[in-house]
């Protein structure tokens, strides 16, 4: 088989989330608020919950379905936390097997093999097994980064990658079905964050660990004279009228499940017992 591209550094992206000592911050906030919000209507009883994310000390130890309390095993897919196991995305093993649940929150960005993962994340479930999943969308950023794609042509004459790819919402269903599970169903949602300054961004999202990922990144030191160009284009081409800066934050959702035999199936081509013309009427006259 082929090994699927190494995109990201996993040992720089650990230390960057070690290094925030379990800090939190207004994406995993937003994240967590939001998955309370998509449990709560689901009628199923959920005996055993796995709940994964680079910080466990950021993720909720439980939350409430329609039936009831929902208690998580919960696990690190970044760093070593006492009290937690530390498990490696791109070489799967959970602490156990036939999980009714499993959500993921905010791993799939930084993975190197996305259907891997997701494919091993179905082994790990139970029969009719649900799967949650979130993750930063494929426009989040747009604006930093064609800053920094400006700035670098000016000023190093070419592009340097610095952004990680991100999936889109259109693919997302595809890599869902192509991992082995039924019902996908994805859906985005789209937040515009605001700051006073491009600086003030910057300054964020090194504190969230969220610096360049990417194995192929340049090694070049980033020089001020080049940051300080990168901010001013962002404030040029991406500031409201009172001056402050914005910045596109996607959410990506996922949710599927495990296949079983008493899930609901698609028709088969040709089994409809309904004409379309009965049910919208005859429009030749």
């Amino acid at each position: 088989m082929t090994q699927p591209p190494l995109v990201f550094d996993r040992q720089r992206l650990s230390a960057n989330i070690a290094r925030r000592n379990g800090a939190s911050d207004f994406v995993t906030d937003l994240v967590v608020a939001d998955l309370a919000d998509r449990l709560a209507p689901v009628t199923r009883d959920f005996s055993r919950a796995l709940n994964m994310g680079p910080d466990p000390r950021l993720l909720p130890r439980a939350a409430r379905s329609a039936n009831g309390r929902v208690d998580f095993e919960t696990v690190s897919t970044m760093i070593q936390v006492e009290g937690f196991a530390t498990v490696d995305p791109e070489h799967l093993a959970l602490p156990g097997s036939g999980y009714d649940l499993i959500v993921s929150l905010l791993d799939l960005q930084t993975v190197n093999d996305v259907p891997g993962f997701l494919a091993s994340l179905r082994r790990h479930l139970a029969p009719d097994g649900l799967l949650i999943a979130a993750l930063v969308g494929g426009k989040s950023l747009t604006e930093l980064r064609d800053a920094f794609l400006a700035a670098d042509v000016e000023i190093l004459g070419g592009v340097a990658p610095r952004v990680a790819p991100m999936i889109d919402v259109r693919d997302a269903g595809a890599l869902l079905q192509r991992a082995g599970f039924a019902l996908p169903v994805t859906d985005l949602e789209t937040h515009t964050v605001r700051y006073k300054s491009p600086l003030a961004l910057f300054d964020e999202l090194r504190a969230m660990g969220a610096t360049n990922p990417l194995l192929q990144r340049d090694r070049r030191s980033m020089t001020p004279r080049h940051l300080m160009r990168a901010a001013e284009i962002y404030a040029e081409r991406f500031s409201d009228p009172d001056g402050r800066a914005r910045a596109t934050l996607e959410i990506l959702w996922l949710s599927g499940w495990a296949p079983h035999e008493n899930q609901q199936k698609p028709l088969r081509p040709g089994s409809a017992t309904t004409s379309l013309r009965d049910v919208l009427g005859d429009k030749s006259n």
